[in-house]
């Protein structure tokens, strides 16, 4: 073999390490001309300077933040790991202590929106453990990560100017907008485009605040839910048996029949009771696949679910919760 000559050798040593330096300095150059372009954009949409510039001091993109961004629970996690690390014992018991504990404050909800409390009590816990953990992200720092990304730029870009924009408005300070890697804000991690269009100044303050008020966050997830079609004199599903010769055919989303239909087809409650007789509309998932646990779901509450967080695992996860802090 041919030895390298020490010149040469010095050579290619310091353009290995000078290479790396140069490619950072252009993903440097090419971040600055974004965000010179976005704060132009949000000048346009109203932001005012001042906001935008304690808002990005300091910003530059986060590695961390995309690589969380392509390890989601819900699309790496068995169903049955996924309910089991979050529908706990201590956290079904922690949720009907809290449900006890601000019980006048559901039924106010429930009565205004018309969605049942331990639903909104389920939803704090599988958010935010009844907001004990609500996120130490920044959350335009965040936002500015995953709206510079190119996988959901066009997504987080409205995000992060909606995210501005409660800024603006004085709801939140800079410093105090803490959320999750992905922007979701406070007791009910709300993205700020649902913020904007759902949330609402629960304990009439003449502020939204879902970082530290329990009425403005509750007052929010049940005006969310209830303006996307939510039913209170309906559930959200159960677990159900099914029959060894199912149609694994029927396990589609778009596959809907009334209970005495999945009745008639052999599908059961647990322990082999017969299903209820309400004159109900049911799609049957089993997010594991076949052989493992199956639900029969009602479509107005559990796609009102499914439109909070696209995922089955997470919306049985939240309708086994409420059941449990109800019993």
């Amino acid at each position: 073999m041919m030895k390298m000559s020490p010149f040469l050798l010095l050579v290619t040593m310091l353009f290995s390490m000078l290479l790396p330096v140069s490619l950072m300095a252009d993903d440097d150059a090419d971040f600055a001309r974004w965000l010179v372009d976005f704060k132009q954009e949000a000048r346009e949409n109203g932001i005012s300077d001042a906001i935008l510039e304690e808002a990005f001091e300091g910003v530059k993109p986060s590695p961390r933040v995309v690589k969380l961004d392509r390890s989601q629970p819900e699309t790496i996690q068995t169903f049955q790991d996924y309910i089991e690390k979050r529908v706990t014992p201590y956290r079904i018991e922690l949720g009907r202590k809290q449900y006890r504990e601000n019980r006048q404050l559901f039924q106010q909800i429930e009565a205004r929106f018309g969605v049942q409390g331990r639903f909104i009590a389920a939803f704090w816990g599988m958010e935010t453990s009844y907001g004990r953990f609500s996120g130490g992200h920044y959350v335009i720092g965040a936002l500015t990560t995953l709206a510079y990304d190119p996988r959901r730029a066009k997504f987080f870009r409205k995000q992060l100017m909606d995210a501005l924009t409660i800024l603006d408005e004085g709801h939140i300070t800079v410093d105090n907008m803490k959320g999750s890697w992905a922007g979701a804000m406070g007791q009910t991690q709300f993205m700020p485009s649902t913020f904007r269009a759902y949330a609402m100044d629960g304990d009439g303050d003449g502020k939204i605040n879902i970082w530290e008020s329990k009425a403005d966050a509750f007052a929010s997830a049940a005006n969310y839910l209830s303006s996307i079609g939510w039913r209170s004199d309906q559930t959200w599903g159960r677990e159900v048996l099914l029959p060894n010769d199912f149609d694994q055919g029927l396990i589609k989303d778009k596959v809907k029949k009334t209970l005495a239909e999945w009745q008639a087809l052999g599908v059961r409650k647990m322990f082999g009771k017969n299903l209820p007789k309400r004159d109900l509309v049911a799609m049957v998932v089993q997010p594991d696949g076949p052989g493992a646990r199956a639900f029969i779901t009602y479509p107005a509450n559990y796609s009102a679910i499914l439109d909070w967080n696209r995922s089955h695992k997470f919306a049985i996860s939240v309708g086994t919760l409420a059941d449990a802090i109800a019993r």
